[in-house]
Order: C-alpha cells, then sequence, then structure tokens
C-alpha cells in the first residue's frame, strides 16, 4: 500500500475522523487554490485551522511531520490566504496544524494506524 494515490486519501480520512472526535468541525477537505493544496479546513471552537496530513507505512521515507518542509508550509499559506480572503475573512484567527497518520502492519498488534496531531505546528507572517 505505498501507492501515493491510495494512501494519502486513507490518511486524510483517517485524520478527519480523528478531528471530528475531538470536536472540530470539518468545512474543506482538500481545498485547492491553483496548484496548492490544504488537506482539511476546520474550526476548533471556533479557531479556523488549516491542517496538513502525511501518511507514512515505514519510517524509510522519513518521518510524516519532516515531510513538512519550509516549501510545503508556504504553499498552504498561500493556499489558506486565498481562502481566507474568498471568504471575507481575512482577519480572522486561524492556525497551521499537521497530522502525522502511521500505519501498522496487521502483525504489530498495535492497532491498523496511529495518529500525531500538532498544532500551531508553523506559523504564517501578517
Amino acid at each position: 500500500m505505498n501507492d501515493s494515490h491510495t494512501l494519502g486519501p486513507l490518511g486524510e480520512n483517517a485524520a478527519a475522523e480523528h478531528l471530528r472526535k475531538k470536536g472540530y468541525r470539518i468545512l474543506e477537505r482538500n481545498y485547492r487554490f491553483r496548484r496548492k493544496e490544504i488537506d482539511i479546513i476546520a474550526l476548533d471552537r471556533g479557531m479556523l485551522c488549516f491542517i496538513e496530513v502525511k501518511t507514512r507505512t515505514t519510517p524509510e521515507k522519513g518521518d510524516p511531520l519532516e515531510a513538512v518542509t519550509l516549501r510545503k508550509q508556504l504553499e498552504i499559506i498561500k493556499a489558506a490566504k486565498a481562502y481566507l480572503a474568498a471568504s471575507g475573512n481575512m482577519e480572522r484567527e486561524c492556525r497551521f496544524d499537521v497530522i502525522a497518520v502511521r500505519l501498522h502492519s496487521p502483525e504489530s498488534g498495535s492497532g491498523p494506524f496511529s495518529i500525531e496531531h500538532v498544532t500551531n505546528a508553523f506559523w504564517a507572517a501578517q
């Protein structure tokens, strides 16, 4: 299951369900602005959250949290600014989160996956 077209949506679905259980309200999934994308846009007690999800099956490709490079952060920030402008909420308080989904093999005995949610994972300048 290393196909990114299968793996990515699987991780995003797990992340969305995790967020719902924590009381987040999902507003958008896979929001696109030009060639940039935000995986999940949600509300957490009134805070607008732009959430990047990274999924891995093995540590060979590195830690999923490390995959959110500065370049990726800048792309997410541009898409978030476009979303805020389009929704007329440029002054809205928001944050950027990252969710790491690590899929486990059946023989691990630790369940199908684990989720690590980092709130305020990075910041955007005004």
